[in-house]
């Protein structure tokens, strides 16, 4: 079990984690596939999603931003299905993530660690796309880590090891908390990151957006709500 006293910091995973991801991709992605009348299912738009996204970090030498990443995926579903996206659409997962909603739980959960450690995001995104998403989120975090500053993307352990150079903390004073085992939950326990895996898709079959994949966190819970409720 863990013992919650002996961090000083809780760090999140953003996207999936503290924000709705699936549910803002879905929303992107159908509508352009409704616009051609193609007829995908919301688990076969999540999976493509994931092998897409996840294919164009590993491969990105040198370092390309994530909103062309997400231009890139869009296309991708373009080539895969075949259609040519329109410059407007191939934009659409970009100017989605602005409204991309918190879980209902992350807001009240985030007001009440934030009363105990020290919070922090490390996250596979660009500084300017994670401005608009922190308006959402509405409390104030002492370390915001992204990819566009690391110039690399998770499952990458540099993102982590970054993380602990910048807060100027060990790795068993750091408490990692996100959805995905594949980008998170791996990376920080083989470098000692005491990790909680927040299973978003529990009452869901599949992995969605993330690429399928297994891990031993040191905590499972179903969502932020249990694990404060666990914390005390």
């Amino acid at each position: 079990m863990l013992e919650f006293n002996q961090f000083e910091v809780v760090s999140f995973d953003c996207y999936g984690t503290l924000i709705d991801w699936e549910r803002g991709i879905l929303a992107a992605l159908k509508q352009l596939l409704s616009n051609r009348e193609i007829d995908f299912s919301d688990d076969g738009i999540l999976e493509l999603f994931a092998a897409v996204e996840s294919e164009l970090e590993n491969k990105n030498h040198p370092y390309i931003k994530y909103r062309k990443i997400l231009q890139e995926t869009v296309k991708n579903f373009g080539k895969q299905l075949n259609f040519a996206p329109t410059e407007t659409e191939i934009n659409c997962l970009v100017d989605s993530v602005k409204i991309w909603q918190p879980f209902p739980d992350t807001v009240a959960a985030l007001e009440a660690l934030k009363q105990k450690y020290k919070l922090a995001v490390i996250s596979n995104i660009d500084d300017d796309l994670f401005a608009e998403t922190a308006k959402h989120l509405k409390v104030e975090f002492d370390w915001l880590i992204t990819a566009e500053q690391v110039r690399s993307y998770k499952p990458s352990t540099r993102n982590f090891e970054i993380a602990l150079e910048t807060m100027g903390i060990s790795a068993d004073k750091l408490l990692h908390v996100a959805q995905s085992i594949y980008h998170d939950i791996v990376p920080a326990t083989s470098m000692g990151i005491s990790t909680v895996w927040v299973n978003r898709r529990h009452d869901k079959t599949g992995f969605g957006a993330t690429l399928p994949a297994s891990g031993q966190p040191d905590l499972e819970v179903p969502d932020l709500k249990t694990l404060v409720e666990m914390i005390g």
